[in-house]
């Protein structure tokens, strides 16, 4: 289901929701805070800059925390004013004197949290890590620690290792001067020995430092939510609950995720880290010919493409005869004018017309990125067995549009309770289901790498 269907059912699910917390639809009596909020039109929140969080990209806004809240924003039918913290201190402090709404950390919730503000419902769980540098020692035990951990003052890492550390004065250094994201940054350099993150930051940080390590893990489980003002009444913890309730039910939520994290949360060192060095070595070679030949793609997507398929070498051949960078088959090279696959721009120039051919075959009413996967899996296994997968999903009760539902069909072309069924049969779908994971987070590296000016 596309986003702006989404966000339709999500206003209209509001509206009725709306009409239970008034009297009647005519003479609204909505709690004072909820009201307060819809006639000044807008929701102030408070968030910080991170991956996990909000930053602005290329297409604008993006971050998980921001598109749920902006999706909390259209359920209420207001203006999202967001307001970008650089301190958890000074963000709480804002929300605890009444000039923000709602707080959005990214972050766990403490015990400590608990006790000075009121809490939505928990809508994720994290494990908060203790991490250190590949090729050093790997500490086993917080009191057997030489060097101190390093945290974001404010933050719950440091609230939970405060706790920790009890009357001794040497396991916690917090600091003003860097975010989350850079003491992970710090620690794949060398510059400090450890830090506490959790555990989504730590996989969206994995695949640009891939020598990041769990030497042990400090808390299993934290809940993340969303913070309120505890003097404000409950009528927007009301609907926060009944947002959640919505976006799961209708599966926006489980669509998000998938969006963020749903092809990091496996992670190779050896594959991450020898991907960073070909990027930096190799790439060079043939950047301006994924750029010349991407179209309206994105080159970096169709180079990602390419490492997948053959590790950036123009000899590459497979045991089953595809070659070159874009491991094109003899008929593809056929259907696409390229003469020699081992020719490094006949190549490119060959497999991003047939991606973009692909594309333009799966169903007009997919939107991206569902509509990219899958064109990148029927790359990998052929459209028809692609097809198969859609109907094998809808035919499970699933949305044959969504690329987080047929995902899961994928690995049953390669069983034949299932493939008996089909019109195209076997395929090794589990192997598409990886291709496409792992482009997914090649691309996400060269985003990176590219803004790192590293390309």
């Amino acid at each position: 289901m596309p986003l702006q269907q989404y966000k339709k059912r999500l206003k209209t699910t509001f509206f009725i929701a709306l009409c239970f917390f008034a009297t009647s639809c005519g003479s609204p009596t909505v709690p004072n805070a909820l009201l307060s909020l819809i006639e000044r039109g807008s929701i102030k929140v408070g968030t910080l800059y991170g991956a996990a969080t909000y930053y602005n990209g290329a297409e604008g806004p993006q971050g998980f925390e921001y598109e749920l809240l902006a999706g909390f924003s259209d359920y209420l039918g207001v203006t999202l004013d967001l307001y970008p913290f650089y301190s958890y201190d000074a963000m709480l402090e804002q929300l605890a004197e009444g000039n923000l709404d709602i707080v959005a950390t990214g972050d766990a919730v403490t015990d400590a949290l608990l006790m000075r503000f009121t809490y939505g419902p928990a809508y994720q769980t994290v494990a908060q890590h203790l991490v250190y540098r590949a090729g050093t020692t790997r500490p086993r035990e917080l009191d057997s620690l030489v060097d101190p951990v390093v945290a974001v003052s404010g933050s719950s890492q440091a609230q939970l290792l405060a706790v920790l550390n009890g009357d001794s004065e040497s396991l916690l250094v917090t600091t003003e001067d860097s975010d989350a994201e850079e003491l992970l940054q710090k620690v794949a350099t060398g510059e400090i020995a450890y830090t506490l993150a959790d555990s989504n930051r730590l996989a969206l940080q994995r695949r640009r430092h891939p020598n990041l390590a769990v030497g042990l893990t400090v808390r299993e489980e934290m809940p993340m939510a969303w913070a309120l003002n505890p003097e404000l009444d409950d009528s927007i913890k009301a609907a926060i609950i009944e947002y959640f309730g919505t976006v799961h039910q209708s599966g926006w939520f489980t669509v998000l995720e998938e969006k963020y994290f749903g092809h990091i949360r496996q992670f190779d060192y050896v594959d991450s880290r020898a991907f960073n060095q070909s990027a930096e070595s190799l790439l060079k070679d043939y950047k301006s010919m994924f750029q010349q030949y991407a179209g309206d793609l994105d080159w970096r997507l169709l180079a990602a493409m390419s490492y997948q398929e053959s590790h950036w070498d123009p000899d590459a051949i497979s045991r089953t005869g595809v070659r070159g960078l874009m491991m094109l088959t003899m008929d593809t090279a056929n259907d696409w004018d390229v003469e020699d696959r081992t020719d490094a721009e006949q190549s490119i120039r060959g497999g991003s017309r047939y991606f973009a051919s692909l594309l333009g075959r799966i169903p007009a009413r997919i939107g991206d990125p569902d509509r990219t996967w899958m064109a990148m899996a029927a790359y990998n296994l052929g459209l028809g067995h692609l097809e198969d997968a859609r109907i094998l999903t809808e035919r499970q009760g699933g949305n044959p549009d969504l690329w987080v539902d047929v995902k899961q069909r994928l690995p049953q072309l390669r069983q034949k309770k299932y493939y008996r069924t089909t019109r195209y049969g076997y395929a090794r779908g589990d192997e598409a289901l990886q291709y496409v994971d792992n482009i997914r987070r090649y691309y996400d590296s060269l985003l990176w790498l590219d803004e790192q000016g590293r390309i």
